[in-house]
Formats: C-alpha cells, structure tokens, sequence
C-alpha cells in the first residue's frame, strides 16, 4: 500500500470514473485500474464496482475510502507543517474578498500571517460573490472569501473547496444619530416606509430591496455602491437609512462615536448573514498557500 494508490482511490471515488480520474491525474487508465487492483488484491476488499452512475464504492469499499480519505487529510497536513517549517511558501497570494469581510477580520488576520510569512507578497481585492468565485476557478485569485445565500449560486463549481467560518449574524438598519428610527429597539420593514436609502450593490442586497418594495409599496434609493464606508458615512452626514449585517458593524468606529445607531431589524424571513466562509481550488496554483492562510482567520 502507497500514497499513489491512496490517492487514485480518492480521485475516482470523487469523479465516479476511471478515465476522468486519469485525465485529472494526468497517467493512464491502465495505470489506475492496475494500481486499484493490486490495493484491493493486498487488503481482500474489492473498493469499486461498475454501475449506471459510473464506477461507485462497494458497501465494504465505503468504508475503507473513508479511512483513505482521512490518511490523505493528515499527509497533507503534513506536507503544510513540513512546508511552513522550511519556509518553502513562496510567491504572491491574490485574495478575493466580498468588501465586508474585508472591513473585519481580514485586516487582523493579514497581521498574523505577515507576521510568520513575511516573504509572501498579499494582493487584496474587493468584489462581488459571483466574480470571486469565477476568479477561482480560473487561478486569477487564489483564496475567495464570501458569503454563501439564496442570491449566490446554488452551488460551488468543481474543483472549488468551502471552508465555513460558522458565522451568524443579523440584518441591521443603519440611521443617522438624530433620526426618528433611532429612539426604536428594533425596526420591522414596514416601518422602513418613506425614508431614502443608501444601499449596497450586490445580488445579496438587491434581493433585500425587492423585500423592501413588497412590503412598502416602493423604496426610493438615492444611490447603490459597493464601498461600505461611503455607505456609513452617507447615512452620518444625513442622506438616508440603509441596512448591512451585524458582522460589517462589528468594532465599527461610525456606531461606537455615534455618528450613526445601528437598530436590529426583526421578523425579517432571511438568515441575514448567510454562511461565510473561504474558497479555493483544490488545484490552483496556491492551493496549499491558501488553505494555510485560513488557518489564520478568527471570525
């Protein structure tokens, strides 16, 4: 038994195909059907049969692959510490980032990855869900940080990994200091009626104001931009509402001096902060630069 017979186990049980396995791995087919073999000869268990939906595990295969699975976990693991010990991370890690997130822990942890890498050159961009993750996918960012809702995709594209960061929040109504809606404890929807907004440009939000219309009749949106300081700092000088998740007010300076309240928007029907989280791909060019780098972020 071998790390390479481990690993083609792994690839064709993710693909369901021998060929596509081959393709991925770049070696023949006849190379990972006889590498199988031999695996399956040395441990009595045959791991794959053949079926319709292509080439599955068997009802004892599921098993072994999972401990295959696991190993493979812990040598990459491995392969990290080895690399983080020797210094051997090079290069520039481009991250994309959803600008909320950019605005909270990433600054902190930034710090503490420079702090142990500091030869690694960090490129930080700002952007929607939608085009981090085709950033991704096609190696021109290597580590995606987004949020994950009904507005997003429905599902992330092969060979594209989520790693969660387990966070919830909620949707908050932003007011200036010496607004009405700032005496309130929280704020339902309808009482949003006839006030202007500053909202954020993004699918996410977009689906947020079309709520808005429903309930209100209307909403008049004095203008949408994807930078949440213009956004705070139109609502202090008085322009108008807007509403953003607990997670962009967290240690925010416009909410702590007072320039501007922050009031929980209740009986709203969405989960308002999504599932946020970090992507990458599995076999982009910094993949392992990447994943190291999540270890260093504390939401």
């Amino acid at each position: 038994m071998n790390i390479e017979q481990l690993e083609y186990v792994k690839e064709v049980f993710e693909t369901n195909s021998m060929s596509l396995a081959a393709q991925n791995l770049h070696v023949s087919q006849s190379a990972i059907s006889q590498a199988i073999s031999l695996l399956e000869k040395e441990i009595g268990i045959p791991l794959f049969k053949r079926s319709r939906s292509g080439t599955v595990p068997t009802e004892d295969g599921i098993t072994i692959i999972r401990k295959v699975l696991e190993i493979l976990m812990k040598v990459d693991e491995i392969k990290d510490e080895v690399q983080a010990i020797t210094s051997v991370y090079k290069g520039e890690l481009i991250i994309a980032t959803i600008p909320s997130l950019s605005m909270t822990f990433l600054p902190k942890a930034l710090a503490r990855f420079k702090k142990d890498y500091p030869q690694i050159k960090v490129m930080v961009i700002e952007l929607e869900s939608r085009i981090v993750i085709d950033r991704i996918v096609h190696d021109k960012a290597h580590l995606g940080l987004i949020s994950l809702n009904q507005y997003t995709s429905d599902g992330l594209p092969e060979p594209i990994a989520f790693h969660s960061f387990q966070y919830k929040g909620e949707l908050q109504v932003i007011v200036p200091k010496d607004s009405v809606l700032a005496l309130n404890k929280e704020l339902m929807l309808k009482d949003l009626a006839n006030h202007a907004f500053i909202m954020s440009a993004s699918s996410f939000w977009d689906g947020v104001t079309e709520d808005i219309k429903q309930v209100c009749g209307g909403i008049n949106v004095i203008f949408t931009t994807t930078n949440p300081e213009v956004i705070k700092r139109s609502v202090a000088e008085g322009l108008g509402i807007s509403l953003m998740s607990s997670l962009m007010l967290r240690d925010d300076p416009y909410v702590e001096s007072g320039r501007i309240v922050a009031v929980p928007l209740a009986g709203y029907r969405l989960d308002a902060s999504g599932t946020f989280g970090g992507i990458y791909s599995k076999k982009g060019s910094q993949q392992r630069l990447a994943r190291k780098f999540l270890d260093y972020i504390e939401v």
